[in-house]
């Protein structure tokens, strides 16, 4: 995989990662087995422009991934990206601890308030406008790491259009269903799109396609989804071929003082 894909992906996901963002319950049945759950959709999702067939697998990938309430409910969420950061998110409150050793850099950020503190060197950085700019960074650092982990979780987001793309075979050649996301008013880059390859049977992500443009036709990188285990109460890959995201950890608490204290906690673990 290209060293560069780390900010490739995610970058419409401002709104769409911000919590209690849902329209009116809806209820959907899963493969027919009579088994009903809730998955309402983030408000700004384009529900009229997407197909139907396209939510009902949407929906199903979400219930194979855990439910809908144990995403709801999960609250701590610590992983390694590719091996040059480590993040924490406190998915309840949008605090965030990002420690990227390369650059001894620490940044504790909100997410939904855009306001946080930054050491980079062993310093903190005081000067506004500084802090402002290193927020800013951390803060897409965490759209683009969390979209990587939780992909599957989000294909009713904000600003998303959600299609079905037929069937395909995935690398390696079994057969999936194929779902097309596109975005509208969402993000710096919009035009961009992702298909994204759902088993069938059991309705696990297995791949995932990225287009810079709408137009393209053939996709930029393809990268697999695997090696699932259960972290709490939800399913998380780590697996995405050359490279992969590891330390995967679901809490239920954290040290005091993980998103305050600018010094070097190296991968957080729970007390």
């Amino acid at each position: 995989m290209n060293r560069n894909l780390a900010f490739l992906l995610a970058p419409f996901l401002f709104i769409a990662c911000q919590p209690g963002q849902t329209s009116e319950e809806q209820t959907t049945e899963i493969n027919g087995a009579g088994l009903a759950y809730a998955n309402p959709p983030a408000d700004g999702f384009n529900e009229a422009g997407s197909d139907e067939k396209a939510i009902a697998i949407a929906d199903s990938v979400m219930q194979a991934m855990g439910g809908r309430k144990a995403w709801d409910t999960t609250h701590y969420v610590a992983w390694n990206f590719f091996g040059s950061r480590s993040l924490l998110w406190d998915k309840q409150s949008g605090d965030v601890r990002i420690e990227v050793p390369r650059d001894s850099a620490i940044y504790l950020i909100n997410v939904n308030s855009d306001k946080g503190k930054v050491a980079m060197g062993g310093k903190e950085i005081t000067n506004a406008d500084s802090v402002a700019k290193f927020v800013e960074q951390g803060k897409s650092i965490w759209i683009n790491d969390s979209y990587w982990l939780f992909m599957p979780f989000k294909l009713k987001d904000s600003g998303v259009t959600l299609t079905y793309a037929g069937e395909d075979t995935i690398q390696g050649g079994d057969r999936a269903e194929v779902l097309e996301l596109r975005f509208e008013n969402v993000g710096v880059t919009p035009q961009n799109k992702y298909r994204v390859y759902v088993d069938p049977t059991d309705y696990m992500v297995e791949q995932w396609a990225y287009y810079p443009t709408v137009e393209m036709d053939t996709p930029r990188f393809i990268t697999p989804w695997a090696e699932y285990e259960k972290y709490g109460s939800i399913m998380l890959g780590g697996d995405r071929g050359e490279r992969d995201i590891t330390d995967i950890e679901v809490m239920e608490s954290v040290p005091e003082g993980t998103f305050s204290d600018l010094e070097n906690f190296q991968l957080i673990k729970s007390s």
